[in-house]
């Protein structure tokens, strides 16, 4: 099975951060099932300071596919429509891009 390590980066807004972690201590099963159906595995957010870390493996065949299957998930929107006003990009975000994927530069097994 090939893994795909996937690491990207979001701003958290200071006075969203204690609504954001209570809220992330219980996802809805909902959101977690479009996650794991998706293929995404071992998925952490971490934050330090103002900033979001996110760490994910992808161990499907078609990222684009089902990274377009949990964008079309209407409880993963309603999700989303709670937790975007809480971020705000970093300033190197691309495009189209929400959180900012950033490159591997390391990795051991």
């Amino acid at each position: 099975m090939s893994v795909r390590r996937i690491a990207q980066v979001i701003g958290i807004k200071p006075d969203e951060i204690e609504e954001y972690e209570r809220i992330h201590a219980d996802v809805w099963p909902t959101v977690l099932a479009t996650i794991k159906k998706a293929n995404i595995q071992n998925y952490s957010i971490f934050r330090y300071e103002h900033l979001l870390f996110a760490y994910m493996e992808y161990t499907g065949t078609d990222y684009e596919k089902d990274m377009a299957s949990i964008a079309a998930d209407p409880e993963t929107q309603r999700w989303w429509k709670i937790t975007d006003p809480m971020q705000s990009q970093v300033p190197e975000a691309r495009p189209g891009e929400w959180w900012h994927v950033i490159p591997e530069n390391f990795h051991v097994d």
